[in-house]
């Protein structure tokens, strides 16, 4: 098991950036720290054929070039916020309107897009890794408090790739982190990803308007939303009710028990073999599949068409600065919040 640091390239303003591969000899990932964007994940078939199964670009220019978000974190509010404003401790808040009216993935200055710092390489018995982390300060995104963040990705010998993030802030504020990557088990560049089997530990959804959650929680029993056995991604998504998003873009409220981590999602690639699960400590999770896509430039020469991913973005939910019986994304002053999500994976 190990970690390998090499060049990427280099910003505008001279800044020199750095890409990490991360191996425990049986799968590997790559991560920059430009955006703490994950710019591979190598895993085997059944039939011990290696593959890529993350989209990304190909290069550092391409990168941020790129408003996919592929890869990257994203805060200080993953999805959206309604009105592009919020009220906190009776005191309004104007952020971008960056999404029509509304402000998506933090607005126009975007943390997939920012250099982070790396802090520490990690090489313990069980696994390695790294942790970048940055400042955000206050004012940033329109944003209230100085927000200290740290994100750790960590592969473990059982194939776990695990994101944790930690974050404090020296005044109220809101938080909701996610990781944006793009996955196709069969290979980033092996097209859609319709035939992919899908199961969700999920019986509710949020009912949304342009995307934007009407604040109503919905069972997803006997309507496409239900995933709660296994099928495949396709099979509801040219239903007309998806029209507007063009497929899925939904939040799922994840069925969480007495324990703080729960694996609520199986995905399975049947020709390859591959199999991916999910645990997490948040409340919900956005399934997007790739709707958006438009041709974007990947590895390989690929252009990555709609469908040709799917994403599991596990987050608090979308718009809860506005929903008062939505769990709270409200971070106290000097408290930390700490949060993890695992990503498993078998042939």
């Amino acid at each position: 098991m190990d970690v390998k640091k090499k060049k990427f390239g280099i910003l505008s303003d001279g800044s020199k950036v750095s890409l990490y591969k991360v191996s425990n000899g049986k799968i590997s990932f790559t991560v920059t720290d430009y955006g703490c964007v994950i710019t591979s994940l190598l895993v085997p078939s059944k039939s011990g054929v290696v593959d890529d199964i993350v989209l990304a670009p190909p290069t550092l220019d391409s990168l941020i070039c790129s408003d996919a978000s592929f890869g990257g974190i994203v805060g200080r509010f993953a999805n959206r916020i309604s009105n592009a404003r919020f009220t906190l401790n009776e005191k309004e808040y104007q952020l971008d309107k960056n999404d029509g009216e509304h402000c998506l993935h933090g607005g126009f200055l975007r943390w997939d897009k920012l250099l982070w710092k790396e802090t520490e390489i990690i090489k313990f018995r069980d696994g390695v890794g790294v942790v970048f982390s940055r400042i955000s300060p206050a004012g940033e995104q329109g944003m209230p408090g100085n927000m200290r963040v740290s994100v750790r990705y960590f592969l473990d010998k059982e194939n776990n790739l695990e994101i944790g993030y930690s974050v404090v802030s020296d005044q109220d504020t809101i938080c909701n982190l996610t990781n944006h990557s793009y996955f196709n088990l069969a290979g980033h560049s092996k097209g859609s990803i319709n035939s992919h089997l899908l199961t969700l530990n999920c019986s509710q959804y949020l009912e949304s308007e342009n995307c934007i959650p009407t604040g109503a929680i919905l069972p997803v029993k006997d309507t496409i939303f239900d995933f709660t056995t296994e099928k495949p991604l396709g099979q509801h998504i040219d239903d007309p009710s998806l029209q507007e998003t063009r497929g899925y873009d939904h939040c799922y409220c994840i069925d969480h028990n007495e324990n703080w981590m729960v694996t609520f999602a199986q995905v399975r690639d049947p020709l390859s073999g591959r199999t991916m699960k999910v645990t997490t400590s948040l409340p919900g999770v956005q399934l997007y599949t790739a709707n958006w896509l438009k041709g974007d430039l990947g590895k390989d020469g690929i252009h990555y068409q709609p469908r040709d991913g799917f994403c599991l973005e596990t987050q608090m939910y979308p718009d809860s600065p506005n929903k008062e019986d939505f769990p709270s994304c409200v971070l106290q002053a000097g408290k930390v919040f700490n949060s993890t999500t695992i990503y498993s994976f078998d042939w």
